[in-house]
């Protein structure tokens, strides 16, 4: 016989018997085990029809293509005669012509990045029709007239997520890299796929839980959040961390970062070499982190104003014992940015002067245009979300990630279902990656609120629009110096939006643009040599005028920063040792809050 390994020549090699039969039983039984699980969840649960209201969208864009049929032959006309170009140019490739494409592949798509998609005429014609045939289908939408631009929005976005899904790259016998596999290792990729997807089903439930990392290679407070430091104090919501210090004396005044409570902190802090709290503590700052609950239905019921009391001002008071510091700098990121900014209005109101300067990272305070979140908001969806939330006293961290799984689908998704799934690899361990997928929940009452009057109804950005604590809160108000850091490719909180605040609050303002995304854009540390940052001193009131004026700069944000706050803060004194203040310490950083994982 011969060997599995070293077939002979023109011969497939085929998996060993024994370990296929082993293999497939276990298949079987852990099969029946995950659909078992998974309907005995949908009978517990109930079944909702449509609760994203997406047939009721597109029933109204076929309605208004119904009543307008000559857009939709003139489109087809366009799309046939492309189509008949491909056809001449795959003959002629077939004949060993040389042919330039009928719709080249986006070099940044990493789908197409395998030679065999060029180099094979098949699967050159294969990419060059589905091209031709996403860009049929969206044109179709995008010619649709008199449609509510929610509505048309939602049958945008739903339809390329129809069409990523439906991209050759996504199965096995369309796609040359794992055809290529396949017959290299005789199959063994996809007997290894489905045993991925089967951990994945299990982990999930029955409902698929994509591994986009190799989990076990990270340890929160082993080899991540790993910055010294202490817990000194909690409440319900919070555990607020101070770092020990790197340097004999410090800044004056201290720091104090709330990030967004729907992820974790230690995206500030993954590995030493990226770390902004190590950063920043090496600056001569003395550092302090809210670090959120991740709350369950015990906690159903905090609210918007509740993070404010229980959070930002919770932390002022303990910043106040634990260093005799009255006034701190504080720092907002995302969520934590916006509840910032409504705090600042509600202490202008109350006269209350403890926060001596803001820095607001990637914050929406106008939520006009959020970007393709807004395909989630419509009264549909809100109240389908606020009962389910109202069952659970919490929305799932699972359904928010995938929510923002969704926006960068081809990278978020379906890159790793060929890979995990397809070509039957590992994942492979990366932190930020991992701290991704550690998903935090949302209290029912704070996400149903936060939702509805910023998301909805842009009540924020309004004077007066919202009352926090029996407060006014007015945006206006707000004269401290601020310091804005927006990102040129976010798809969470799109720049020219952020870049709103700039003509509301009346302090003096910074504005500065990093490349990248959300997340890259913010965690790019000096010495990287990755994503450079653009500079603007001019605050024109639109954003693309500013951009205009704007000037390249290589290299992190984050000097930029220190050198803004810095003239600010000339006074030092000697370091402060974690609990050797008024409060002592609770546990040693990164606590425990952030310790719970969701399920």
């Amino acid at each position: 016989m011969a060997d599995q390994q070293n077939p002979e020549p023109g011969k497939l090699p085929l998996p060993d018997p024994a370990v296929y039969s082993r293999t497939m039983a276990d298949i079987g039984a852990r099969s029946q085990r995950i659909v078992g699980d998974w309907l005995q969840r949908q009978s517990d649960r109930g079944m909702t029809v449509d609760p994203l209201n997406i047939g009721g969208a597109f029933m109204e864009m076929t309605a208004r293509l119904i009543a307008d049929p000559a857009k939709l032959i003139d489109a087809q006309m366009g799309f046939w005669q492309d189509y008949m170009t491909l056809w001449q140019h795959s003959t002629r490739r077939l004949m060993g012509m040389q042919t330039a494409p009928v719709i080249p592949a986006d070099p940044k798509d990493k789908r197409f990045a395998d030679a065999g998609w060029s180099q094979s005429e098949i699967f050159d014609f294969i990419r060059q029709s589905y091209l031709l045939s996403a860009r049929f289908v969206q044109d179709v939408v995008k010619r649709v007239d008199g449609l509510d631009p929610k509505t048309a929005q939602k049958v945008d976005f739903y339809s390329r997520q129809f069409m990523d899904a439906m991209s050759p790259s996504n199965f096995a016998l369309t796609n040359p890299q794992v055809l290529r596999k396949t017959i290299e290792s005789g199959g063994e990729n996809l007997m290894r796929g489905l045993q991925n997807l089967l951990r994945d089903l299990e982990a999930g439930h029955g409902k698929l839980h994509i591994r986009m990392t190799d989990t076990d290679q990270f340890s929160v407070g082993g080899n991540i959040a790993v910055s010294p430091g202490k817990v000194i104090f909690r409440n319900d919501l919070m555990e607020l961390i101070q770092y020990a210090p790197t340097t004999e004396t410090v800044i004056k005044t201290p720091l104090v970062i709330f990030p967004p409570w729907i992820n974790k902190f230690y995206i500030l802090d993954l590995k030493p070499k990226n770390s902004f709290i190590r950063w920043a503590v090496e600056q001569g700052h003395t550092v302090f982190v809210a670090s959120w609950v991740n709350p369950d239905e015990r906690l159903a019921a905090k609210d918007f104003v509740d993070y404010m009391n229980e959070g930002v001002f919770a932390a002022l008071d303990a910043i106040e014992a634990a260093t005799g510091e009255r006034t701190v700098n504080a720092v907002g990121y995302c969520l934590g940015g916006t509840l910032l900014a409504a705090t600042l209005a509600v202490m202008a109101a109350r006269n209350d002067k403890r926060i001596k300067s803001a820095t607001f990272l990637v914050t929406l305070t106008d939520f006009t245009d959020v970007g393709e979140l807004g395909v989630f908001i419509d009264e549909e969806q809100l109240g389908a979300l606020e009962d389910k939330m109202n069952r659970r006293g919490y929305l799932e961290g699972s359904e928010m990630a995938t929510t923002f799984n969704m926006l960068r689908s081809n990278d978020l998704i379906w890159s790793f279902v060929v890979n995990n799934y397809l070509l039957g690899n590992d994942s492979f361990p990366f932190d930020l990656l991992y701290w991704n997928s550690d998903s935090t929940r949302m209290p029912a009452a704070m996400h149903s609120f936060y939702l509805r009057n910023m998301y909805q109804k842009n009540r924020l950005i309004e004077p007066g629009g919202i009352t926090l604590d029996n407060t006014s809160v007015d945006l206006r108000r707000i004269t401290i110096p601020v310091y804005f850091l927006s990102c040129r490719e976010d798809h969470i909180a799109p720049w020219a939006s952020t870049y709103k605040a700039t003509q509301v609050m009346a302090g003096p303002k910074r504005f500065v643009l990093a490349a990248s995304g959300h997340i890259a854009g913010v965690v790019n540390p000096p010495g990287s040599g990755k994503y450079n940052h653009f500079v603007n001193d001019a605050l024109p009131e639109a954003a693309a005028d500013w951009m205009d004026g704007a000037t390249e700069v290589a290299g992190s944000w984050w000097p930029d920063w220190q050198r803004w706050l810095a003239p600010r803060e000339k006074a030092r004194v000697a370091a402060r040792i974690p609990g050797s203040g008024k409060l002592r310490a609770l546990a040693d950083a990164p606590g425990e809050y952030v310790r719970v994982r969701a399920a």
